[in-house]
Parts: structure tokens; sequence; C-alpha cells
């Protein structure tokens, strides 16, 4: 994925100020693709001159003078044909793995520490994961947008489940004398 499409995505969904945008990606997207609002600001401009977006009138524009951004014909087209691409899967590259593979070679001398900070930051973010759904995702929720929006957020849910359970089990392993 990349920041502009995600910005695309964003204001498709609604269309809003970059201060608005960075304030959604992180109660939402930033959770699957982070940018800081410096990153928001240039894609913004970069999308305005691409022809992708352009600039609300003033009168629809947000109280306070700051500027709000609508995606145009050519950018929902962008979007369309991203969404339509071949792209495949990237690799695992997680330092802590690699780091347990080191480990196995040098020991694992303070490496329990790591994976009990990694294990307790999983299952807070799981418990967060879980909490939105309860909150955002009824379960008597129809529509396809709502649908789609909730795959996503249950695809966060099983990764740090999967997490959760896979450092459990790698600090149990470590825990066992040899």
């Amino acid at each position: 994925m990349s920041l502009p499409h995600a910005i695309l995505t964003a204001l498709l969904e609604k269309p809003s100020s970059g201060l608005e945008l960075t304030r959604r990606f992180d109660r939402s997207i930033g959770y699957f693709w982070s940018a800081t609002h410096q990153q928001i600001y240039r894609e913004l401009g970069r999308l305005e001159e691409s022809g992708l977006i352009r600039e609300l009138p003033h009168e629809a524009a947000a109280r306070g003078g700051r500027k709000e951004y609508e995606v145009l014909p050519a950018g929902r087209a962008e979007l369309v044909g991203w969404v339509a691409e071949q792209q495949d899967p990237k690799p695992v590259r997680d330092a802590l793995l690699l780091r347990l593979r080191a480990a196995a070679t040098v020991g694992a001398a303070g490496l329990d520490t790591e994976l009990a900070r990694h294990l307790g930051l999983h299952r807070a973010q799981l418990a967060e994961y879980r909490e939105i759904e309860r909150r955002d995702f009824p379960a008597d929720s129809a529509e396809r947008e709502n649908r789609l929006q909730h795959l996503v957020l249950q695809a966060g849910i099983k990764l740090e489940a999967f997490w959760v359970e896979w450092l459990t089990e790698a600090a149990a392993v470590l825990e066992r004398p040899d």
C-alpha cells in the first residue's frame, strides 16, 4: 500500500483537511499504514499537483481557514486501478525473528525480557482492536463498506492473536533448561 492510495481512500470516505486526515490515520488507517503529519501534507500537495484531488471551495471548507480536500474523478480512477493491481505478498522482515535465530547460535541471554515486552505490546494492541470491534462493528451491520472495513480490522485481530500465541510459545521454549 502506498501513502497516496491511503489518502485517496480516506478522502473518498470523507473530504477532509490535512489535520483531520492525520487524526483519522491515528485512529484507523494508521494501524495498517502509518504516516506523519508532514508526510500527509506533502502527499496532499503532490496529489493536488497531479490533478487527483482538489481543495474544496472556501465556502465549503472547514472553519478556521483549513483547506479541505476532495478526490477528483482522476483520483478515483487511480484508486480503482490500484485496487485491481496484482501485488505479491511482502516477505516477513522482523528483527525479533532474526534475533531468535541468532540466539540459537550465541545464546539467549536477555532475550526473555524482550519477548515479554513484545508480548505485552501485542496483548495491548489486541485488546485495543477488540475494543474498536466492539464499539464500531455491531453484529447486525450489513453495509458492504462496513463489512470490508471490519474485515481489515479482523485481519489485525488475527495477526495480534497470532503474535500473542507465538510469543507465549517462544517464551516457554526459552524458559526450558537445555
